[in-house]
């Protein structure tokens, strides 16, 4: 079960102390989740996950009660209360109906956000890189971003033993896929290559890295790439919520010169401009919002 590290969280559209935290929580049911960077008090990308959290439900052929616009007021209410800078904050909708009705009017939704530990990879590790290492196993709906906690202790026990950063997912045909907790691209001379979006999650980051491409002039193609084709490659990245755009120094053992890459370097620097004009959109967009209400 997650913790909540900051000293209130949102359950419905109230704001509730940590110390109750453990009676909201809940591992029952089905849970479709986000999470959310927070940086300069300002939500990252947060229009797009609310985007993807409407698809994943649509996906899992759940009905969605709260808004939008309830689950912004939320959010922003509980980053002022928090007084938070910056950070990761989870957003979780859980269906449960075994459980009693705890949220919206009859529905057995439950609707609740918390700030979650978070951890950024270090100056040295976007210089250097970071080791990684394969992990045959899939997702069964790669698709929607659901809560699978089985899955993801399996791979953590993986990483931790291996200490490594990250595990690259290969399907049951052998081919990668993406990241346990990121998407990955590889490169291979000027073009930018990763995974078919059908067998992986849309993540945010990737969307912007996509778009970062396409205004670089990189050509960027998705296809499947077999797991022992990944020494053909001059370099490769992931890229999520926390470590943003992180070159891969090696995977299994074997070394990538992928923080040197220029195609990679230049990936790096556009995505930092696409976040900081997505943080400008949203301080203007509240700011109409605020006006206008």
């Amino acid at each position: 079960m997650d913790k909540c590290t900051e000293l209130y969280f949102l359950f419905g559209d109230e704001i509730k102390s940590s110390e109750e935290f453990d009676s909201y929580s809940s591992d029952n049911g089905k849970s479709l989740y986000e999470v959310i960077r927070v940086s300069d008090g300002i939500p990252i990308f947060f229009m797009e996950h609310l985007s993807r959290l409407e698809n994943s439900a649509q996906i899992m052929k759940y009905s969605l009660t709260i808004t939008k616009n309830e689950i912004i007021d939320g959010v922003i209410k509980l980053i002022k209360q928090n007084k938070v800078k910056d950070g990761n904050l989870k957003l979780v909708i859980n269906y449960n109906p075994d459980g009693e009705n705890l949220f919206n009017n009859g529905f057995n939704e439950k609707f609740i956000v918390y700030f979650v530990e978070h951890s950024y990879p270090t100056k040295e590790q976007y210089i250097e890189g970071v080791k990684t290492i394969t992990y045959h196993g899939e997702r069964s709906n790669p698709n929607a971003k659901v809560i699978n906690n089985e899955f993801r202790e399996n791979v953590n026990v993986e990483i931790k033993n291996k200490n490594v950063h990250e595990a690259i997912l290969v399907d049951n045909s052998g081919y990668i896929t993406e990241g346990s907790k990121s998407n990955i691209f590889m490169v291979k001379g000027n073009t930018v290559v990763t995974s078919r979006v059908m067998n992986v999650l849309p993540g945010i980051t990737r969307q912007f890295i996509i778009k970062t491409c396409e205004k670089l002039n990189i050509k960027f193609i998705e296809k499947d790439v077999f797991e022992k084709d990944l020494k053909a490659y001059n370099g490769l990245f992931i890229s999520g919520t926390s470590p943003k755009v992180l070159p891969i120094q090696s995977v299994d053992g074997f070394s990538f010169n992928s923080s040197k890459n220029s195609i990679i370097k230049a990936i790096m620097l556009g995505f930092d401009e696409e976040l900081k004009e997505n943080k400008q959109k949203f301080v203007k967009f509240i700011s109409n919002r605020t006006i206008n209400k």
